[in-house]
């Protein structure tokens, strides 16, 4: 597979089939995506998998377990401005309207939203973390990695869904993974076979125009 072909066929998918997937094929995808850019090759990123029988005592460990109380960080800037707001709005008016969900049908779109808690339905899974003490520099390349990762999945015949959503979840996360009080949660990483028979995954995400982003001097 050709960069740009994996780049293309990239999407968050939403609803995946049960077929395992192997650690030694995760293992393999972030041995690679390790070769990341870098600055300073700091390499900031710490991953924890689950997969096959802790994913299912994950799940357990979750519903057994109280909810966090805040967020460690905002997934969003308060009071989002144009043009992001928009985008914003519109993605999730396209993916409610794949299964048929309205603006006003807040049960439906709860449930959905939760569904984000079971990795919708993926086998297997990544949890990326960070030294609370990193900057911005840092959290870009933490994004560099994770989209080589994603990429490389795409080229070994797997898909995936980023899921900053979970940090709503940081303190269960942290207390079945053992990971340390200096690592800060940023997102878990569904991974696995998509379900190309659900209608979620038919979306496709619109992109800005180049001339929205790009400025040729």
């Amino acid at each position: 597979m050709k960069v740009t072909d994996a780049v293309m066929a990239r999407k968050s998918v939403r609803s995946f089939l049960p077929d395992p997937i192997s650690n030694d094929v995760i293992q393999e995808l972030l041995e690679k995506a390790s070769r990341s850019p870098s600055g300073g090759n700091l390499q900031p990123w710490r991953v924890w998998v689950i997969n096959d029988e802790s994913m299912a005592s994950f799940l357990q460990h979750l519903a057994n377990s109280p909810s966090s109380e805040a967020l460690q960080y905002q997934i969003y800037p308060p009071r989002l401005w144009e043009p992001y707001r928009t985008c914003r709005y519109e993605v999730g008016e396209e993916m409610y309207a794949t299964i048929g969900v309205g603006r006003d049908d807040k049960p439906g779109r709860l449930k959905q939203f939760s569904r984000n808690m079971e990795f919708f339905g993926a086998p297997a899974a990544i949890f990326c973390f960070v030294d609370h003490r990193m900057g911005l520099p840092q959290w870009s390349d933490l994004g560099m990695f994770l989209q080589t990762c994603m990429l490389l999945a795409e080229e070994a015949g797997y898909q995936t869904c980023a899921q900053e959503a979970w940090s709503t979840a940081h303190e269960q996360i942290q207390s079945f993974t053992g990971a340390p009080d200096d690592l800060m949660l940023f997102c878990g990483v569904a991974i696995g076979k998509s379900d190309r028979s659900h209608p979620i995954n038919s979306l496709s995400t619109n992109r800005l125009p180049i001339e929205d982003f790009a400025t040729f001097l």
